[in-house]
């Protein structure tokens, strides 16, 4: 190694040393780890600023392999067991599994292109998905220990894509809607998550009981926590093993990014799972 090699990769390892990612967790047992990232802790800048794992909406590649690692560090995990889809608003979901696990990172990259929910049985990894006011929802099945992260979006949402990742969940592990215990993160709230006539008759056409999640002031309004809530219960999922986050992205552009706020070219709140070996 190149004296000039050398020193830049002791200043980047002592950099991520001063990194520490701030997150915000959730008890699903002893036996995961879940978790919501904030803004802080990072050393992403501007939009960016502090924390983002995004890679796909435009920060610096630096700053996002800082705090990757510093996330890493935390949760006790190489790089190769993060796993973050690339996501375009439908309804994928990838089993994160030994199959996966054996790609070469290339054919691991390609295999999460165009995907909005990951899950998996496999200890150790860590499986989360990126948002800035859609909803992330977390699902956790303690009778087979398997994990499942998902990203909806009001598009997601609309397809239905918790009840196809609780259908998939259920196929490929024997996760029974009774069983499991979810977590719906922070996102846009009610009063804050104003659309257009269109947004609201592709609710309605999707057969949503709109005076359950929608109001009209000068605008209408829908409740994208609520609309996932209804379909995990409409499912089976009991109400007490459903968590709301009270938070507002919107509202609260100091703890969480907000792509209203913001723009789309912004930072992404990382919410992640991961399953912890029982011993």
């Amino acid at each position: 190694m190149m004296l000039y090699d050398f020193f830049f990769v002791s200043l980047q390892a002592k950099h991520t040393e001063m990194i520490h990612p701030e997150l915000r967790y959730y008890d699903f047992g002893e036996g995961v780890t879940a978790f919501s990232s904030t803004r802080h802790g990072g050393c992403s800048k501007g939009n960016y600023g502090d924390f983002n794992i995004n890679r796909y909406c435009g920060d610096e590649p630096l700053a996002i392999a800082q705090n990757r690692q510093a996330l890493c560090e935390l949760l006790g995990i190489s790089d190769d067991r993060l796993i973050m889809p690339h996501q375009v608003h439908l309804t994928e979901v990838v089993a994160i599994d030994e199959t996966f696990l054996n790609l070469s990172a290339d054919e691991q990259q390609q295999r999460l292109e165009g995907v909005d929910a990951l899950m998996t049985n496999v200890d150790c990894i860590c499986i989360g998905v990126s948002t800035a006011d859609c909803i992330p929802i977390l699902l956790y099945d303690s009778e087979h220990q398997a994990v499942c992260a998902i990203h909806a979006g009001w598009r997601g949402t609309v397809q239905r894509i918790v009840e196809v990742a609780v259908r998939q969940m259920a196929q490929a592990y024997d996760s029974r809607p009774q069983q499991l215990r979810t977590q719906i993160g922070p996102g846009i709230s009610f009063d804050s998550f104003e659309v257009g006539d269109e947004v609201y008759e592709a609710f309605a056409k999707a057969g949503f009981e709109m005076p359950l999640i929608s109001r009209h002031d000068a605008k209408w309004h829908i409740d994208l926590p609520v609309c996932n809530r209804l379909q995990l219960e409409a499912l089976g999922v009991p109400l007490h093993q459903i968590s709301i986050a009270p938070e507002c992205t919107f509202k609260q552009p100091e703890t969480w990014f907000s792509a209203r706020r913001l723009g789309i070219q912004s930072g992404r709140i990382f919410t992640g799972i991961m399953l912890k070996p029982i011993r």
